[in-house]
């Protein structure tokens, strides 16, 4: 318990048999219950987290009859700690990549009522673009674009950490079983959150890399999760600006869709067409290309001006 406060931790494995009982280990004392989820693990996980719940009460294992993924990992690590009546369900991997010494920093903000979900924000470190990967680093900023669009959350950076915090009422109150059961679970949980008008926080990390190996492919994965991101993003549009609130903004992302995408691009593509096959260059066609496209870059800023300004009251 930390400050009167339960606490859960949500911990997915796959084939983690080197590094699961680090994390079991260095777990700090005041985490009540160690939620593992064995994601159908080839190597011997299972048996080394038997082993340590034969001496440690505080060691939950839920078993995958078969590989199911991350995401619904962590969906059925967070039911258990809802059972459970966790006040404050952590989630950290199965791969010691999350220092447990930044535990009390990621509950922090929760426990004091600032926020509802806090993230870990690795990119604060010193010096990360020399300790994360360079590949990582490029494509994690990528994300974190695209996330804020979907997610509402401008403020927030490092959106693929998976080392967060939800409070029971967040928990409670989202449809966590309908988070999708693979990668990109964060920035859906996010979305959630945003919808529903819940803060979030980020929280400074130490960025962990060493033998443990991701097995993510990270150009499929940065190709899957922009599409989903896309998806989440006019999912947020829909549910929160035009179900359960009205707001402008959403004319304005439209607009700029019309004006950049089913205008200004088509008469671009003309014009490279004209000119270099041909040896054209048709000035009308050029004008309205210069035309929409400035409408909808105009229209787009001012969406995500309005979005900014609406989504600051969910900051910490």
């Amino acid at each position: 318990m930390y400050k009167n406060k339960t606490i859960g931790v949500n911990v997915p494995a796959y084939n983690e048999e080197k590094l699961i009982g680090k994390v079991i280990t260095t777990m700090p004392d005041f985490v009540d219950k160690i939620i593992i989820v064995n994601d159908c693990s080839t190597d011997n996980t299972k048996n080394i987290i038997e082993n340590f719940a034969a001496s440690d009460q505080r060691v939950v294992l839920i078993n995958h009859q078969t590989n199911q993924g991350l995401g619904k990992s962590l969906i059925d690590g967070y039911l258990k700690s809802l059972s459970l009546n966790m006040d404050i369900t952590v989630v950290m991997a199965g791969d010691a990549q999350m220092d447990p010494l930044d535990l009390p920093a990621i509950i922090e903000p929760i426990v004091n009522q600032e926020a509802d979900y806090t993230k870990g924000n690795r990119l604060l470190a010193p010096n990360i673009s020399r300790i994360m990967p360079t590949y990582r680093f490029i494509g994690n900023s990528f994300l974190t674009l695209l996330t804020k669009f979907a997610t509402g959350y401008w403020h927030i950076i490092d959106p693929q950490s998976g080392y967060t915090a939800i409070s029971k009422t967040a928990l409670n109150k989202i449809n966590i079983s309908a988070m999708t059961p693979g990668y990109g679970y964060n920035a859906d949980l996010l979305t959630m959150l945003n919808i529903a008008n819940f803060k979030v926080k980020d929280v400074e990390i130490k960025p962990i890399y060493g033998s443990e190996k991701s097995k993510i492919k990270v150009g499929k994965y940065i190709v899957k999760i922009s599409k989903l991101l896309t998806k989440l993003f006019f999912k947020r549009m829909w549910q929160k600006y035009f179900v359960r609130e009205f707001h402008p903004l959403v004319f304005f992302y439209f607009l700029s869709f019309i004006n950049l995408i089913l205008i200004a691009l088509p008469f671009f593509i003309r014009f490279l067409y004209l000119y270099f096959k041909l040896g054209i260059a048709p000035q009308t066609t050029l004008i309205i290309f210069v035309f929409t496209a400035t409408m909808g870059v105009f229209s787009l800023f001012f969406g995500m001006w309005l979005d900014m300004e609406d989504n600051r009251r969910l900051k910490s």
